[in-house]
């Protein structure tokens, strides 16, 4: 019987590139990261999983009142209430900002066994993301109870559009977010600057406001940002609005071109990683 060479060389001169067949090897492992993530960030929680709705559930109704009553800033869609407008777009939001940051302080929070034992170094990032999919499931289970009490009616082919939007977001964080854990390793200003980053990045996606309401000439733009095609698709699937298909793919384009700069830039740094953390 023919029997799987599962040896492992660590060559420090090695080239830069993903061994896709170390990562299977050690998918056990990622499994044990995820699940240790996920206990930590609810151990000794006296709202466990509710502080991943009480979060979106607040905003949007503090949004509502100062930007949809006071500053009179509409949802955008005809016949949709700004609080089921905002909480969507905040659901999203949120999954992407904690798996952004997750992901970027995910090497420095494993420092431990980085610095004892040898495993691939993107085993700690891909499990980072394992929380913000938790904390999505909880939030867009409160979405639908929105949608029932406002009385509002999604578009049914809306809802295809739930889980791709979810994929882009997080396949964009995690380009980003590896990035910053590879910066993270060596300059550890990073996790100051990142919330401002984040918050940066928060007014420059349609979460709280219409995309209608950016000048049609500048839209396009706007779907560099991953985050902004996906939840303006989401939004339009969902409400019955026009989806930019173009802004969609050029959303994708801008996620996947990041996630390889990520991946070059974290394999080119990870030799060093033991010697500097």
């Amino acid at each position: 019987m023919r029997s799987l060479d599962t040896t492992i060389r660590i060559q420090a001169n090695s080239k830069s590139k993903i061994n896709i067949k170390e990562l299977w090897l050690f998918r056990e492992l990622l499994y044990f990261f995820a699940w240790r993530d996920i206990k930590v960030r609810y151990k000794q929680s006296a709202l466990g999983a509710g502080w991943a709705i009480l979060q979106p559930l607040l905003a949007a109704g503090i949004f509502t009142l100062f930007f949809n009553r006071v500053a009179k800033i509409p949802s955008g869609a005809a016949n949709i209430p700004y609080p089921v407008f905002a909480y969507l777009g905040l659901t999203y939001w949120n999954s992407f900002s904690n798996a952004l940051s997750s992901v970027s302080n995910s090497l420095v929070g494993s420092q431990g066994l980085l610095t004892k034992i040898y495993f691939p170094r993107l085993i700690p990032p891909l499990a980072a993301i394992a929380v913000s999919l938790v904390d999505f499931c909880f939030a867009i289970s409160v979405f639908f109870v929105l949608l029932v009490g406002f009385r509002v009616v999604p578009k049914p082919e809306g809802l295809l559009f739930m889980i791709p939007s979810l994929v882009l977001i997080l396949v964009a964080a995690l380009g980003v977010g590896i990035f910053f854990a590879a910066l993270n390793v060596k300059y550890r200003d990073v996790r100051s600057a990142l919330p401002f980053i984040i918050q940066i990045g928060f007014f420059m996606t349609p979460v709280i406001y219409p995309v209608s309401m950016i000048p049609v000439r500048y839209q396009i733009y706007m779907y560099i940002n991953p985050a902004a095609g996906a939840v303006n698709t989401v939004k339009g699937g969902l409400f019955g609005e026009p989806i930019n298909w173009l802004g969609l793919l050029i959303s994708w384009v801008s996620a996947i071109i990041t996630v390889f700069i990520g991946l070059w830039y974290f394999k080119k740094t990870e030799k060093n990683f033991v010697d500097i953390i």
